[in-house]
């Protein structure tokens, strides 16, 4: 929450502070987060390689302190190629970031009450987002650019209290390892680069998590553009989904105990977003108080596709990754994500907007591929898993080869 609450104190006011405070045009502010992303993208895998080497409670503590310092020098940064500097280290940060705070979480969790754990997570997360809107909300409300400018240290000052936050956590089981040295011996076995399973299934599920599009980027467009809804109805949608992903994760996640169930919720996720598609497709022809309920539904429709989703993905990550090898499976998996995600903003937006009702029906296509492809991908990862990874008991040490 805490981490969640300093990024987006920061992100709700990101656009007037890359235009206004450091003074580049819209086009190289798009360009500058592209970096950002290239950046984040770059780093995936070797920051895996190198949290399974240090420990991952380590490494995420030390990334919150990073990224506060980056944090601290936005105020002084002066035009688009000191941003760009800051840019790729935030990047950077932010691929260590993501990989030991997942890395930690499977390791130090239990299976049996890992998904129900990331659930409550993911409403904290959902919080600290909602609180971090308001405070950047209250900053832009002063009109003020000054205020603006020095924003980022009150998220540098959350980072460093997100930083103090890890460190008084529990050592993982991994993190032990590295302290009495068994982490500077490689794994044995193959890594999850020959994990064909794995990768598959990554990239799959980078593709369900379109849904994030489809929520954030196509509906709102779609609203604007092709229904005569009225824009205040935008503000509406958004808090829904907020709403909606503080409260429900826990009971939406409690049917989750193994692969099996998560494949259903797959299939469960797929068929709303394919409900989401032809409901928002619809409002292309409807009027009045009709377009407004339908594009509601929709976007309620694709908020229960991302629920679904989140279940089975966690699921997924915690049974499918090598608990000797946390951090290089993270690695593996946020670079295959990418992949599987970073197409669809353009993608969608073009089939949605210039197609029109055959857009949304190929959007809808292209999400039941993925839930198709899933099955034997993750079956192989089940398989491989099977063959080359240790046991590893509750707490979290290791027990005999499973093959």
């Amino acid at each position: 929450m805490v981490f969640a609450l300093g990024e987006s104190a920061f992100m709700t006011g990101s656009a007037v502070f890359l235009t206004k405070v450091v003074g580049m045009s819209a086009g190289r502010a798009g360009l500058a987060l592209t970096i950002m992303g290239i950046a984040q993208f770059a780093f995936s895998y070797p920051a895996g390689r190198i949290i399974d080497r240090v420990g991952p409670k380590r490494v995420w503590a030390a990334q919150a302190v990073a990224r506060a310092l980056v944090f601290l020098a936005l105020p002084f940064v002066d035009g688009f190629g000191q941003y760009v500097v800051a840019a790729v280290l935030m990047g950077a940060f932010t691929a260590f970031g993501r990989s030991s705070h997942q890395a930690y979480v499977y390791d130090v969790l239990p299976p049996e009450t890992r998904v129900r754990t990331q659930s409550y997570m993911y409403s904290w997360l959902n919080i600290g987002h909602t609180f971090g809107a308001l405070v950047g909300g209250l900053a832009l409300a002063t009109g003020s650019l000054e205020v603006i400018r020095w924003t980022p240290v009150v998220t540098a000052a959350l980072m460093v209290l997100n930083a103090i936050g890890i460190t008084r956590l529990p050592a993982a089981p991994h993190d032990l390892r590295v302290s009495n040295g068994e982490a500077r011996i490689r794994p044995t076995g193959p890594g999850p680069l020959r994990n064909i399973g794995w990768i598959f299934t990554t990239f799959f599920l980078g593709v369900m998590w379109t849904n994030q599009i489809l929520l954030n980027v196509v509906i709102p467009l779609w609203l604007v553009d092709a229904t005569d809804a009225p824009h205040v109805l935008l503000a509406w949608l958004f808090g829904t989904n907020t709403v909606l992903c503080i409260f429900l994760p826990a009971y939406t996640s409690k049917g989750v105990r193994t692969l099996d169930d998560a494949l259903r919720y797959v299939w469960i996720s797929s068929t709303f977003f394919v409900a989401s598609c032809v409901v928002t497709m619809i409002t292309h022809s409807t009027v009045g108080l009709v377009t407004v309920l339908l594009v509601w539904l929709g976007h309620v429709t694709v908020t229960g596709a991302e629920l679904a989703i989140s279940a089975a993905s966690w699921s997924f990550e915690a049974e499918l990754s090598d608990p000797d090898r946390r951090g290089e499976y993270q690695g593996v998996q946020e670079v295959a994500g990418a992949l599987g995600f970073q197409w669809s903003p353009a993608v969608y937006t073009f089939l949605a907007l210039t197609w029109g009702a055959e857009g949304w029906l190929v959007i809808a296509a292209i999400i039941v591929g993925a839930t198709i492809g899933l099955g034997p991908s993750v079956r192989a990862a089940r398989r491989f898993a099977e063959r080359n990874f240790r046991a590893v008991a509750a707490d979290g040490t290791a027990a005999t080869p499973t093959g």
